[in-house]
């Protein structure tokens, strides 16, 4: 097994350590029915996923003359693969198809954040922040979620349990606040020396001790996370990027003391011109992690939540490139071993020119939060209370989505 060593500055490192020594004094989960130990992983798809191709309405009458040369059918090469009589998924997830087989994958069609302008910017703000409205970047919905779990029983003073794990070079709004998190990226240069960590710890040892304290933790995490025996490397929007994303966060979730929530985000899904070999490319990337976090977690898989969210969805119609603009409903994804699956849940709108909304976008039928908070209540033991005041403030109105947690 190799180590892969995060390269963060020393000032950024030790800036961190009140959060590394509150873990020992985090919570537990207090709610954990019939015994389970539950795990809820985000993914966020930043530049806005185009919902009509991943999960297409091929049932629907006016689908074909919507997309004209980027519709798929259900026949014929590169066929889309049939989910139920009307919706199906794109060829290139044939992994979240065996789940949905299985029953541990669904779709939420038509949905979206309460969103609904056009800036990348202000979209993925709501749709992290958890504010109805953008321009509120403190923190995150997903961590804000955390700090308002019901407390069960204290961790031991020196156990390394904690509840967050950010995945990334750079924290996802989602998760930033102050309930503490751990942070781990999968590193893009050669494998270090088996001897260079050693000789590390055994310098700062004597001369930072502090320091050498977090250098420990990083070099620990990055054994469980990394080792992935992968020789191509790539970044959150490629392919392979997403996978080792996925297997190293996997990793760190399954130990018996690790995190227990996690967030991720992947790049590069702004399909404005040459969305067909785009999204074959991307879709690649997400299936593979599907398989990649049921691989990795084994036994934990049984009690784990997958949401892919994306900021908003995409136009309708096709544009003069071959390529969609920014719209407003799209495709949620949901998978895992707690799942109820099998189904894609949707109040279709409809594709006719007076259902679009605009005369353009997909209409969105389902608030996300809605989602998010059947998630929340039914595996995490949220309260509705909590989620609608602290969670996604001015939310009251939005109840959680039930039946969606076996």
């Amino acid at each position: 097994m190799t180590c892969e060593l995060m390269t963060p500055t020393r000032r950024a490192v030790l800036g961190a350590s009140g959060a590394l020594f509150a873990w020992a004094f985090i919570p537990r989960f207090a709610h954990a029915a019939g015994g389970r130990d539950p795990r809820f992983i985000t993914i966020i798809l930043r530049g806005a996923l185009d919902g009509l191709t991943a999960v297409p309405p091929v049932g629907d009458p006016d689908y074909q003359a919507l997309r004209q040369s980027i519709a798929m059918t259900t026949s014929g090469p590169e066929a889309a693969l049939p989910l139920d009589s009307f919706f199906a998924l794109h060829p290139s997830m044939p992994n979240f198809n065996r789940l949905y087989r299985a029953g541990q994958a669904a779709v939420v069609h038509a949905s979206a954040t309460p969103y609904r302008d056009r800036s990348h910017f202000d979209g993925q703000d709501v749709l992290e922040s958890g504010y109805e409205m953008p321009g509120r970047v403190d923190s995150g919905w997903l961590n804000r979620m955390l700090e308002g779990l019901p407390k069960g029983d204290k961790v031991s003073p020196g156990s390394s349990e904690i509840r967050g794990l950010s995945v990334g070079a750079n924290a996802p709004l989602v998760i930033r606040g102050k309930a503490p998190v751990l942070g781990w990226s999968p590193s893009n240069l050669q494998p270090v020396s088996d001897d260079l960590p050693p000789r590390l710890m055994d310098l700062y040892n004597h001369t930072d001790p502090l320091f050498a304290k977090i250098l420990a933790e990083g070099i620990s995490t990055g054994k469980i996370a990394a080792g992935l025996d992968v020789k191509a490397r790539g970044g959150p929007g490629d392919p392979t990027g997403m996978e080792q994303m996925a297997r190293g966060a996997a990793r760190l979730l399954a130990q018996d003391d690790g995190p227990r929530v996690a967030a991720l985000a992947f790049e590069g899904w702004d399909t404005h011109a040459g969305e067909v070999d785009r999204l074959n490319k991307l879709l690649v990337g997400l299936d593979n992690s599907f398989a990649a976090f049921q691989q990795e977690l084994g036994p934990a898989w049984k009690d784990t939540a997958i949401l892919v969210a994306t900021e908003f969805g995409r136009t309708a119609q096709v544009n003069g490139t071959q390529g969609t603009d920014h719209g407003t409903g799209t495709a949620a994804f949901l998978a895992g071993g707690a799942i109820k699956g099998g189904r894609v849940i949707a109040d279709w709108p409809g594709l006719k020119q007076a259902q679009l909304r605009d005369g353009r976008d997909l209409a969105a039928t389902t608030d996300l939060r809605a989602v998010v908070k059947g998630i929340a209540v039914d595996l995490l033991g949220a309260s509705p209370a909590v989620l609608a005041r602290d969670v996604f403030p001015g939310s009251d109105h939005v109840l959680p989505m039930k039946g969606l947690i076996v």
